[in-house]
């Protein structure tokens, strides 16, 4: 079971994001400002942590360099704060489903970015390193088909589903204007990158500081100063921060306690154990579990474009997966056996 917990682990952690979106594809259409609800649950997650972090940890961490101190300010500025304030910019000009699909493609661009930093390897002369390219390609296929193929839809618990809840500001791809469309999309794709990057860099920073829970308050920390000053200069009308007793709050504790509090810790104990592109190849998950969410609490209509990219997305996430495993076991002696020269 020791061995099966970093895949147990990761499940959690897209279960807890899935529920993430749900939740914020609420509050947003319910007029929270995505600036001010990034410093929210970054601060929620801060006051939340401190106390585990200073009991549990702040005798037994290492001494805080000045410069593992300004990777930690660059790494929480642009993998969280940045990340998430430019995700939700792109969110205005594109739509949900593409914002999700490209998403989806940050297996491949962390793969890559592990690939240049020489964390991850690729050889395709092998079982494991082809089965790495498949599933590559396959997660960029599904993302693919979700985004630009919808097909036939059925629209299950039409009259039954357990939230009478209905999004009357969906974005209509037909209408948006191509020039607005690939300025949203470069939004949503630089904001991958970020993150992508911050899953690579992690790897480096934990091994000189490898206290994890210490490492994640102080990035929420950080990260919350980061996001309160990009709010302040963003929206300065007073009405916009005061947050009332409904699904705005929700949001923000769910969000800052159990996504950012919680989730954080475990990806970095995720990316420690087994690297990068492990957990960036369980992204697509949450999307699946978002999907068939949506349709229970929603009513939502079902597409066979979602369908076939789902099923796509989980192939290349298990093919990923079981390419690296197959290049981690060891060889025994029969296989590392040399032919007798002749």
């Amino acid at each position: 079971m020791k061995g099966k917990k970093p895949y147990v682990v990761v499940v959690v952690i897209q279960i807890i994001y899935a529920a993430m979106f749900i939740l914020s594809k609420v509050a947003f259409d319910n007029g929270l400002n995505n600036f001010i609800f990034v410093f929210y649950r970054q601060a929620v997650a801060t006051l939340f942590l401190i106390p585990f972090a200073f009991f549990f940890e702040w005798k037994s961490s290492p001494p805080l360099s000045f410069k593992t101190f300004c990777k930690i300010f660059f790494l929480s500025l642009f993998g969280i704060t940045l990340s998430l304030d430019i995700n939700g910019v792109g969110l205005i000009y594109t739509s949900a489903t593409l914002a999700a699909a490209t998403t989806n493609c940050l297996p491949s661009i962390t793969f890559f970015l592990a690939l240049l930093l020489r964390v991850e390897s690729l050889k395709i002369k092998t079982g494991g390193g082809i089965a790495k390219l498949v599933g590559i390609v396959a997660c960029m296929g599904g993302a693919a088909t979700l985004a630009f193929y919808k097909g036939p839809r059925w629209k299950l618990l039409s009259h039954h589903h357990l939230l009478r809840y209905h999004n009357t500001k969906q974005h209509d791809q037909n209408h948006v204007p191509s020039a607005t469309w690939v300025k949203g999309c470069f939004l949503v794709l630089l904001s991958n990158v970020f993150w992508g990057l911050w899953l690579v860099l992690q790897a480096f920073v934990i091994k000189k500081y490898p206290s994890k829970l210490m490492f994640t308050t102080l990035q929420c920390f950080l990260s919350s100063i980061q996001s309160l000053l990009i709010a302040l200069i963003i929206e300065r009308d007073i009405e916009q921060w005061k947050l009332g007793w409904n699904v705005d709050l929700l949001a923000v504790l769910y969000c800052g306690i159990v996504v950012t509090g919680l989730t954080y810790y475990l990806q970095t104990w995720v990316v420690e154990k087994k690297g990068p592109v492990f957990l960036a190849m369980s992204t697509p998950l949450s999307l699946v579990i978002t999907i068939f969410s949506s349709i229970i609490f929603f009513g939502e209509t079902i597409h066979l474009g979602s369908v076939l990219g789902g099923l796509m997305l989980v192939v290349g996430l298990y093919s990923v997966l079981w390419g690296k495993n197959e290049e981690q076991t060891p060889k025994t002696p029969l296989d590392l056996e040399q032919p007798a020269s002749s």
